[in-house]
């Protein structure tokens, strides 16, 4: 598989140059160049195959020229110590629980992947001794799923550049001082901080001459392999529906969503994906046909989905490009507010006896919603993505359900920043050289 931008055919890349370099110098995002189709490889696949052995059978062909068998199962291996969870919940609906990771939180596959990844191609990444440095705009859920997955790897060091507000991370080795990950605090928000990341990849020689890439979705190697739990679900789900398959996905910025439509472009049997939108409804308009205009944000109960203006969504622009009759057919949008999330964590507790997180709340009720007005009871079964633990709301759980769950801060420790700066590229790449000399 090569790579192109979103906003030009004209040239391709290999994925090894994805991984390492991640923005295309036009302003684009890179997507897939073309539908690799590895049915053969999934499809006998049955509930015995654990994630880590599908990761390794699926990379190499999906991967050609950047991973080899011997260093996918490598990767598989070093990265993937967890696995999603499928829970059947009736006839009608699944869960897919990823929240087994480290963190308690979806980003731990892709973050862990890229960083197994990241290590392995460094092996014999030019120049010889050179570290990688991984930049990523950093709120609580990626700080924490960042630090575990790349503390203590060789060849690499990675920024965490974030807004003027605390920060907490799982530490392994108890220390960020000596370690190989270094907190940046910005004096602006977390839109400057994704700027200053793109802006310091785009810094062609500043980039080339620390080896900078990026852990955020804008790298294929953070997004692509969030596919394969699409891939897993499908083995554990199949036997035991005799209809068609949907999956439900919380959308914020898209990038959970753009997997599932690769592992559907991968040869994933699926009629349907249902993005579930909270109240801000970032691109209900656009797939219904419409046109897409950035709206101010809404604060909801819901707030890693208060989005408004989705990083991928030059990504999900090209797919409608392609093929805008079958993409309209595939995919169905649904806007869940707050009331009708909190509603839906207290119906899910009292009918299954699960707790569930608000953004997957937001995804169930999208579900229920998208079902009965495309009548598929009985005829699709759907898979809804849990993709935070219910601990990280403790108190929203506690007060909807009536339950008291242990929170998940035992786990975490705030973290003091290295530096705080003014948000200008100058001020950051100046950091970056001094702690990099």
């Amino acid at each position: 598989m090569q790579f192109r931008s979103t906003n030009s055919d004209a040239s391709l890349v290999s994925f090894r140059d994805v991984v390492l370099h991640c923005l295309p110098p036009d302003g684009g995002l890179y997507v897939p160049d073309r539908a690799m189709d590895i049915r053969q490889l999934f499809l006998y696949m049955n509930e015995e195959t654990s994630f880590s052995e599908l990761v390794a059978a699926v990379a190499p062909s999906l991967l050609e020229g950047g991973l080899n068998p011997l260093s996918a199962s490598r990767v598989a291996e070093s990265a993937f110590n967890f696995e999603p969870e499928l829970i059947r919940l009736d006839d009608d609906y699944s869960l897919l629980n990823l929240c087994k990771g480290p963190t308690g939180h979806y980003k731990d596959f892709g973050i862990a992947f890229l960083a197994a990844v990241l290590e392995e191609l460094h092996k014999d990444s030019p120049p010889a001794g050179s570290p990688a440095l991984v930049l990523a705009a950093a709120l609580a859920d990626t700080g924490v799923s960042m630090t575990h997955a790349f503390s203590g790897r060789k060849g690499i060091s990675a920024v965490l550049i974030y807004p003027a507000e605390p920060l907490t991370a799982i530490v392994p080795n108890g220390d960020f001082a000596s370690g190989n990950i270094i907190p940046i605090q910005v004096q602006g928000t977390f839109d400057d901080c994704q700027r200053l990341v793109n802006e310091a990849i785009n810094d062609r020689a500043f980039a080339a001459r620390y080896n900078i890439t990026s852990a955020n979705t804008i790298n294929p190697g953070r997004l692509l392999p969030q596919a394969f739990y699409y891939l897993y679900a499908f083995i554990k789900i199949k036997k035991h529906i005799s209809g068609g398959l949907a999956f439900s996905v919380p959308c914020g910025n898209f990038g959970n969503f753009i997997s599932g439509l690769y592992a559907w472009k991968f040869g994933m049997p699926v009629n349907g994906f249902i993005a579930a939108m909270n109240s801000n409804n970032v691109l209900g308009d656009f797939i219904k046909g419409g046109t897409f205009t950035p709206r101010p944000l809404i604060k909801t109960n819901s707030p890693a989905l208060d989005v408004s203006i989705p990083l991928n969504f030059s990504r999900l622009e090209s797919f409608y490009r392609e093929a805008p009759a079958v993409m309209r057919n595939i995919v169905h949008p649904a806007s869940i507010d707050d009331e009708l999330t909190l509603q839906t964590m207290e119906r899910v507790w009292k009918k299954y006896h699960l707790h569930i997180d608000s953004h997957t709340a937001v995804a169930f009720a999208a579900a229920e919603q998208t079902a009965a007005g495309l009548d598929w009871k009985g005829n699709v079964h759907t898979v809804v993505l849990a993709t935070g633990h219910y601990a990280r709301e403790a108190e929203l759980i506690r007060k909807v359900t009536g339950e008291t769950v242990a929170e998940m801060q035992s786990l975490q420790q705030k973290i003091e920043p290295a530096a705080v700066i003014s948000p200008n590229l100058d001020a950051f790449e100046g950091i970056i050289a001094r702690h990099f000399q």
